[in-house]
């Protein structure tokens, strides 16, 4: 959470942030998704790599899923949510 009140201080267009949920207790990663989606309303791009993939796709506009480092998917996020090889490799459904 520090690291990205860093990021923001200088007023960025673009906001980069790796695997930002990592470590957070489940209340904080709820509220920093919350965050990344109120940044990206306000007008700042936020580009997101991160493994929690649920939570990363509600709060983003666009995903691209890299498998063995290659991009394998792409499109809206409600379409990768809603996508079978989604569901069943990364949301266990």
């Amino acid at each position: 959470m520090l690291a990205i009140a860093r990021g923001l201080m200088s007023r960025p267009k673009l906001l980069i942030l790796d695997e930002p949920s990592l470590r957070l207790a489940p209340i904080m990663v709820k509220k920093m998704f919350e965050i990344v989606k109120t940044l990206n309303s306000e007008g700042v791009t936020v580009l997101l790599v991160e493994q929690n993939i649920h939570h990363a796709l509600e709060a983003s506009n666009r995903g691209y899923v890299l498998e063995t480092g290659r991009i394998t998917l792409e499109g809206a996020s409600s379409e990768l949510l809603d996508n079978n090889h989604v569901k069943e490799a990364y949301l266990g459904m």
